[in-house]
Parts: structure tokens; sequence; C-alpha cells
């Protein structure tokens, strides 16, 4: 795997760096191709943040944490990758299963019911009307929610979405259609 590592409000250390690597290569074993990986690090507050992207065989894989210690956030952001590989491979075997294509000898497929959460419950339909993102900030923080499904007035009534981060600023998410 390809480490691009770069700092955020700090330079980033040999030291560091080799560990993020390190720790990152456990994650490499999942994978046949070879990926390229953007892991950023960052300081606030004494606030140690890594964020790590990776884009694997179509899929993106995404973690972050944020601890008092950098390689802290580090380790468990590596276990949440490991996490999320271990949730897309069963998937990927269950489907397979019920298929009835046979997996390879000495593969497991573990038997985890994590996927019994991706039932949807509730559908729910709604108008929506062109507004510009200002507005749609208004809506959102009227209604009480965290994000906020608008036709934004400023981008050709495009369907986007306005989130409240983490850090109480406000993002934007303006989809693309990837053909």
């Amino acid at each position: 795997m390809k480490l691009n590592v770069r700092g955020k409000n700090f330079t980033v250390t040999e030291a560091l760096k080799n560990y993020a690597e390190k720790k990152l290569s456990k994650i490499d074993k999942y994978f046949d191709v070879d990926t390229e990986a953007q892991v950023t690090m960052s300081v606030e507050r004494d606030v140690h943040k890594v964020e790590v992207t990776a884009a694997i065989n179509g899929l993106i894989l995404r973690a972050e944490e944020a601890t008092d210690d950098m390689y802290a956030s580090i380790d468990q952001v590596v276990d949440k990758l490991e996490r999320q590989i271990s949730k897309y491979k069963t998937r990927i075997n269950r489907k397979a299963r019920k298929s009835g294509i046979k997996t390879p000898a000495g593969q497991s497929v573990p038997d985890d019911d994590w996927e019994d959460d991706l039932v949807i419950f509730k559908t729910k339909r709604f108008a929506i009307k062109p507004m510009h993102e200002e507005e749609a900030i208004l809506q959102m923080n009227l209604l009480g929610h965290d994000f906020y499904v608008f036709a934004n007035a400023d981008n050709n009534d495009a369907i986007n979405v306005i989130y409240r981060r983490k850090d109480g600023k406000y993002g934007l998410l303006e989809p693309v259609l990837k053909l």
C-alpha cells in the first residue's frame, strides 16, 4: 500500500510516518491490488486526529479517530478500518453462499449478524423546493436535524445535502453521477 502522509497544523515526524506505514500495512494483506491511501494527521487543542481514506476495488474505506495521543489515534483508526474490511468481506462471502458459489478451500465464512442492521424500516418521501445554502442551514437548524436534503438554487437545482460537522461548522455534499 502506498501511503500519502501529511500533517495539518503540525509537521509529521519520520517516526510517526513509519509507525503509520507499519500499522496500515496490516490491512494491505486483505487485498490483491496495490492501492493508495491518504493519511492526514492533525492537532487541534491537544486533540490528535488521524483520518485515512483508501479506494480499494471500487470500495472507499474511510476512518477517523481522535485521542490525546497520535499513536493511539493511529492504532484506533487501523482497528476501525479492519472492522470495515471484515464487514465487507463477510457481505461478499454471504452473497456468494446465497447464490450457490462455493468459497475457496481454506477461507472461512464468519456468521456475523451485522447484515441484519442494514434493513430499511422506514421510507420518507417529502417535497423539496429550490433554496440557497444559507436557507437550507436555517431549515436544518429549525428542524433540529444534523443534515438537510435540498435542491440547491445556486447549482441548477441539483440535489445537495447540508450537514453539521463535529466541530460545529457546516459541510455541503454535492453528489456527482459517476458513469
